[in-house]
């Protein structure tokens, strides 16, 4: 199907993006890799008068280090951070959950920023950047402002961006020599998370002395999954801690249910697959 014709502008700095995006108002769009924009445009479920492609403004690619923080600018594609030696070293995790994105033709024109403002709650990379505190900086007519992961995720496709603004870059601490791994159960290759989980740890000795662990699918937003977290701290790394620990990992979380899985299921799964990826992290 062909989309309806719209207006197409492609600036060149945040500023006038913020300005082209202002005056389009609730008729304007913001194209990044298109991985999500393109497919409603061409069935007609969405219908701007404006596009704005951000795709020519130099600040928002590439990934940079400041200080104690690793920034990704929100249009680096996932192909790029997932090879990024700074993701790689600091930021173990991204670069583990980045390389279970789709396909690589996806992840070739699919961004960083683009999938997290998407929000949607099957996406890979929003319980990892919430589980490493990810903080989003966004810029809008009033200026830039920084919203942690914990309130930028509010909804199902919703974030706490106003209609306004636009993501610029998403700064992360350094999580350097963590172990990590993301444990992904879907139904068919390619496809959407029915449960995943995102694991960071620290092991001093045979301790685990910190924990870090995300659930992707398991409520309208991201999770943290902060009872595992918290039976993991402090015990030695062993198979009967792990699985007792991971026993927690569906609490306090609101699993939907549908044509992949109901919610036991996902509950389950959630289980399972923590205690898998804790395992494989520490190795």
């Amino acid at each position: 199907m062909i989309p309806v014709s719209f207006d197409y502008v492609a600036p060149t700095t945040v500023d006038d993006a913020v300005r082209e995006l202002a005056a389009a108002g609730e008729d304007g769009k913001v194209l990044a890799g298109g991985q999500s924009l393109l497919p409603v445009l061409r069935m007609r479920l969405a219908a701007p008068a404006k596009v704005i492609d951000l795709g020519r403004v130099p600040e928002l690619h590439g990934v940079r280090e400041d200080g104690n923080d690793v920034v990704i600018g929100a249009m680096t594609t996932h192909y790029e951070v997932q090879r990024d030696p700074l993701v790689r070293e600091h930021l173990s995790l991204i670069a583990l959950a980045t390389e279970t994105v789709a396909d690589p033709q996806v992840r070739h024109r699919g961004t960083f920023g683009g999938s997290l403002c998407h929000a949607d709650p099957a996406g890979d990379l929003l319980a990892p950047a919430l589980a490493l505190d990810a903080v989003m900086t966004v810029a809008g007519p009033s200026g830039r402002r920084s919203i942690p992961a914990a309130e930028f995720f509010v909804d199902y496709f919703t974030t706490a961006m106003a209609e306004d603004e636009l993501l610029v870059e998403v700064r992360m601490p350094k999580f350097t020599g963590w172990h990590a791994h993301y444990e992904k159960f879907s139904v068919s290759a390619q496809a959407w998370s029915v449960v995943s989980v995102g694991v960071a740890v620290r092991v001093s000795g045979v301790t685990i002395a910190e924990a870090r662990i995300g659930l992707t699918n398991m409520a309208a937003t991201p999770v943290r999954a902060m009872a595992v977290e918290e039976a993991l701290v402090g015990q030695p790394a062993f198979a009967h801690n792990i699985t007792a620990a991971a026993a927690h990992a569906a609490e306090n979380t609101s699993p939907t249910t549908d044509g992949d899985a109901d919610g036991e299921f996902r509950s389950h799964l959630a289980r399972v697959l923590t205690g898998r990826a804790v395992t494989a992290a520490i190795g």
